[in-house]
């Protein structure tokens, strides 16, 4: 046994000795292999990358959330569709519509309604702009929004209007930088709130999706949906003359905590406020089952167009559809680029056997000689195999550095997340492997049937 190894260890030490004596041509070889083998691990960090990218955005946008997006009815149109449109009455999105879904649609796991408006957030003279989001407790579940800090809304809370919020990473980061936020208030436009909680900070990008209702969510400060309509904004209780005529104004309801208190942030504000009349920004709905997202899609449809008197004044999107196709695109660009990749390995095999071949013809008074001393076929085959399977291996390696490179500039340069495998690792480095056998084979083979005579009689 010892000397059968010992006896096919010499063959690869003589194939060892080929490569360094002839440099310049073991690296040339192998060039096919080394841009085939980092094109393909660039590829698939690329996949992976975008894979991951696709799966922390469904986190964001929730799993099995449905969006319904307010759509305003363009005043201007004159097609008959539209002036049908115009003579009938919606109330718009409101707090009914979340009542109605809660009581009606059994698949509905949560439900947060939402209203939103820029402004200035403000403490000791420093000011930020951000977002104010009125949500209820649920909104936290539903995008998957974990707290560094704090709790979320309790029930007395949430149901009045209590002064109260949930700040963003960044707000924490301006504001708080060396205290401890909870227990502390921010002013937001001239409304005093106690923080009681922090959210995680994302890096996440959801650009394309903010239009649909996804919100940036390190620069947002959430309060209870009851504060928002007392407190800021309720477009259910006043007309558009209202809006503009008693902006800043206080209301009053039947006591002290029914104070409504409508506040005009900035000019566009009150530009929306004139034209948009619905009570509420955006209606999240989640689903128990994946399955459950379509059927229940339809039904809300059907539903709100009942509600809102046959008019079309609300959009539904399903982000994770919308996502799930866009991973579907992806994995067949990534398909593509990877079969593009791959075909350069397998050019690199073909130089490599054609160059293998060229070195048999080189190499037949050798062959002979050995032949003529006691060497066996195998022993030729071994050689040879060794060589080519030593060269798309040593490429392969550093196809493996060169790949990790271009993966890691990829990310810098392009911005293109890209995760590079371990699992891609030993891909390439097999697949070069395998090319070396595989287009090794033949030229030692023929190497192995040269006859001894013959080849010690070549010129």
């Amino acid at each position: 046994m010892i000397k059968f190894i010992l006896r096919y260890f010499h063959d690869i030490e003589i194939a060892v000795e080929s490569i360094v004596s002839n440099k310049l041509k073991s690296i040339l070889t192998a060039l096919g292999i080394i841009f085939g083998v980092a094109a393909v691990i660039a590829m698939l960090a690329i996949g992976k990358g975008a894979k991951q990218e696709i799966m922390d955005q469904m986190k964001m946008v929730g799993v099995n959330n449905i969006l319904i997006n307010p759509v305003i009815p363009d005043k201007s149109s004159s097609s008959e569709e539209g002036e049908k449109q115009q003579k009938k009455f919606s109330r718009g999105l409101n707090m009914l519509d979340v009542d109605a879904i809660k009581e009606t649609l059994p698949s509905v796991k949560r439900i947060s309604p939402e209203i939103s408006f820029n402004s200035t957030a403000m403490l000791n003279g420093v000011k930020y702009t951000a977002k104010l989001v009125g949500v209820s407790n649920d909104y936290f579940e539903l995008y998957n929004l974990p707290l560094v800090a704090g709790t979320v809304f309790n029930d007395f809370q949430e149901e009045n209007g209590i002064q109260v919020c949930i700040i963003g990473a960044n707000i924490r980061a301006k504001f708080f930088s060396k205290i401890d936020p909870i227990g502390q208030y921010i002013k937001f436009n001239g409304i005093w709130l106690k923080v009681i909680g922090v959210l995680q900070k994302t890096n996440v990008s959801l650009t394309g999706f903010e239009e649909k209702g996804v919100n940036v969510y390190n620069d947002n400060i959430y309060i209870p949906i009851q504060t928002m309509l007392l407190r800021y904004q309720n477009r259910a209780l006043v007309n558009t003359k209202l809006v503009s005529e008693a902006s800043g104004m206080q209301f009053f309801g039947g006591g002290g905590m029914m104070m409504a208190r409508i506040v005009s942030s900035s000019s566009d504000a009150s530009a929306d406020s004139e034209t948009n009349y619905n009570q509420l920004d955006r209606i999240v709905v989640q689903v128990n089952e994946t399955e459950q997202l379509q059927p229940t899609t339809e039904i809300l449809s059907r539903m709100l167009t009942r509600r809102h008197t046959g008019v079309k004044d609300f959009e539904i999107t399903v982000p994770e559809l919308l996502l799930k196709q866009q991973q579907r695109t992806k994995d067949i660009f990534n398909i593509v680029l990877g079969a593009i990749a791959s075909i350069s390995l397998i050019v690199g095999g073909i130089g490599i056997m054609n160059i293998m071949f060229a070195s048999v013809m080189e190499r037949i008074k050798e062959i002979g000689t050995r032949m003529a001393i006691g060497a066996k076929k195998m022993d030729i085959v071994v050689q040879f195999l060794s060589e080519a399977v030593l060269i798309s291996v040593s490429g392969g390696f550093i196809g493996i550095f060169f790949g990790v490179v271009m993966a890691k500039l990829i990310e810098q340069i392009a911005g293109i997340m890209t995760i590079v495998s371990f699992f891609s690792v030993v891909i390439a480095f097999g697949v070069s492997a395998a090319v070396g056998v595989i287009f090794g084979y033949s030229p030692a083979k023929r190497a192995s049937e040269k006859d001894p005579i013959e080849s010690l009689r070549y010129e």
